[in-house]
């Protein structure tokens, strides 16, 4: 493991060995600047020599993997999970939102110009996705002086990831060329429910695999069923439900493909760094007969070839507030806590020298709630606790 090196002026070094670390910051010669990664300033120098290091991104949907090579070793590999409770938390937002509109307080002016979308707005989603690619690509360049970074991208067809075969007038008409989505599953199914049969019955349009798990209403995950079929099927999936050959139609979730289709160029053109392809990326990890995984493709995407490997970090992102609704204390219903702590959950923190983490505060932020390395849920007032690190943004692990 490396210990990563800035100059003064906060100037990324060449990163160092952990006994050296240890030496210059026991002669004041250096302070510590984070703990995760290990990083130290050196305060008596400025700007010093430093080898050339290319930076390879994996840019995926759900993770990110990364690796930082130079001529004869991987400095730092990786990889990051990113968040994909965002859909949810808009989802209850709204419903909040919807409440507030229909209770009986006070009056507010209606508002018809906050809608508006900017050119080249992005949902909230997809545009956390993108900026933590480059959050993460602006971390490593803090620590490393990085001097070249490629990012794989990849272009899509999605009709042709669907269907191989389609070509021609096909393949410009599309899947419900001349039908409404209904009458189009009706006749797909040939008018009767996919699960029990029944014919002349009321139909619903169903989703093969639910929203609530990740399905989309893409008409490829689309059915019909009746009424108590649906009811009954609940939030399982066809396949949970019994019915795997209902579920073989249900084709796998483009949300993926449409995310490298939509923000790759946008990571690439605001970083102004290179990039590569997915089909050369593949030939090289074969040739150098590496298996399948995000740490090995941001190798090879980083000019990897027998350089010595690093130990890869695991990493993901964390809410920045916890911002929530909670009961008022004096009666009047519900309200938001305005006030932000000063702990948030995730934070890691030094009581009576053992290092605990925090689940939460109560008692209007005077006492903190913590998780100690056995297992016990343990109490404490905040004057008693001393931080170590913020666990929140791009957290190492």
């Amino acid at each position: 493991m490396k210990v990563f090196v800035q100059d003064r002026n906060g100037k990324p070094l060449d990163p160092t060995a952990p006994v050296r670390a240890r030496i210059l910051l026991k002669r004041g010669r250096a302070e510590v600047v984070q703990r995760e990664p290990f990083t130290i300033r050196i305060v008596d120098r400025e700007g010093g020599y430093t080898k050339n290091t290319v930076l390879g991104i994996d840019a995926g949907y759900s993770q990110i993997g990364f690796s930082a090579v130079t001529e004869k070793e991987e400095l730092i590999a990786g990889v990051v999970k990113l968040r994909n409770d965002i859909p949810k938390k808009l989802e209850q937002r709204k419903s909040y939102r919807r409440c507030r509109r229909c209770r009986n307080t006070r009056y507010r002016k209606p508002r018809f110009n906050n809608r508006k979308r900017t050119k080249g707005w992005l949902a909230p989603s997809i545009r956390q996705k993108k900026d933590a690619h480059i959050r993460l690509i602006k971390k490593i360049r803090e620590i490393l002086p990085v001097t070249k970074t490629i990012v794989e991208v990849a272009t899509f067809d999605t009709q042709k990831m669907q269907n191989p075969e389609i070509s021609g007038m096909e393949y410009q008409q599309g899947t419900l060329q001349g039908y409404q989505v209904r009458e189009y599953l009706l006749e797909k199914f040939g008018r009767k429910c996919v699960y029990c049969g029944a014919e002349d019955v009321p139909l619903q349009v169903e989703h093969i695999i639910p929203k609530a798990r990740g399905g989309t209403s893409r008409v490829s995950n689309l059915t019909i069923a009746c009424e108590k079929c649906n009811q009954k099927k609940g939030n399982k999936t066809a396949e949970e439900f019994g019915y795997p050959e209902v579920q073989k139609q249900g084709r796998e979730s483009l949300k993926a493909t449409a995310f490298m289709n939509q923000v790759r160029w946008k990571i690439v053109n605001k970083l102004n760094c290179d990039y590569t392809y997915g089909y050369i990326t593949k030939k090289d990890r074969i040739e150098l007969n590496l298996e399948k995984s995000h740490v090995n493709d941001a190798f090879v995407i980083a000019n990897g070839d027998n350089q010595v490997r690093s130990k890869p970090f695991e990493l993901s992102f964390r809410r920045r507030n916890n911002r929530a609704i909670q009961t008022n204390r004096k009666g009047y219903g519900r309200s938001i806590r305005r006030k932000r702590y000063h702990l948030q959950p995730g934070d890691l923190v030094r009581k009576e020298g053992i290092l605990c983490q925090v689940k939460g505060m109560f008692n209007y932020g005077k006492w903190v709630r913590l998780a100690n390395p056995f297992g016990d849920i343990v109490n404490s007032n905040v004057r008693k606790v001393e931080l170590v690190k913020y666990g929140k943004g791009l957290s190492f692990t």
